[in-house]
């Protein structure tokens, strides 16, 4: 197999993967590295059809993600609460993947003095929800932190933890902390965010307000 049989094979690879991922983002850039991979390939094989095209879908891609990139949204931050029908209807919505980054959380829980409970709004559509325990020392251990999958591109993470430190920081919290973290994705979205990770039996990770 030469190089261009390889290319060729990658091209087609990507674009597949792009069309089952659910977040508009990745889907731009690996359909926009399957579109360079398909230009590169009709380049050795000398195929102006498949460079002509693929070069149009890869334009279309690139304006998609300058619109995204450039575009203003609105972001808000409410307190919910377990009663609250609107959290229990997202909770039962996305129930299955939820789990895979919080094993065994519920919605149902009783808000005490020392719990934080929030949403996060993008354009008016809940895009995160969050919960923590805090303790005497300031430290927030959060238990739940999950955005749903169209909206994990990293602006909800900055939202929460950099444009409304305050909101913390107002509820006496010196301390994000996690005492797991299963899911590796979300480990990724962590380290992205700004937390460090910890060699510490009871913190894997911690963010400083």
């Amino acid at each position: 197999m030469g190089i261009t049989d390889i290319i060729g094979y990658v091209a087609s690879v990507l674009l597949a993967v792009s069309l089952m991922v659910n977040n508009d983002i990745k889907f731009r850039w690996i359909n926009s590295l399957g579109c360079i991979s398909f230009i590169l390939y009709g380049i050795f094989i000398s195929a102006f059809p498949i460079i002509l095209t693929n070069s149009a879908l890869l334009l279309i891609n690139c304006i998609y993600l300058i619109r995204i990139y450039r575009t203003d949204e609105n972001f808000q931050l409410i307190e919910y609460n377990s009663g609250d029908a609107f959290i229990t209807e997202f909770f039962k919505f996305h129930e299955k993947d939820l789990h895979t980054y919080f094993p065994g959380i519920n919605a149902a829980f009783n808000k005490a003095d020392n719990c934080i409970a929030i949403a996060v709004l993008r354009d008016m559509n809940i895009a995160n929800v969050f919960m923590a325990v805090i303790d005497t020392d300031g430290k927030a251990w959060v238990q739940l932190n999950y955005t749903v999958p169209k909206y994990r591109d990293f602006k909800v993470g900055r939202f929460l933890f950099n444009e409304r430190k305050n909101y913390f920081i107002q509820k006496k919290i010196t301390q994000i902390v996690y005492a797991q973290v299963p899911n590796k994705n979300h480990e990724r979205f962590l380290k992205i965010i700004g937390f460090k990770k910890l060699d510490s039996p009871e913190m894997a990770y911690r963010f400083i307000l």
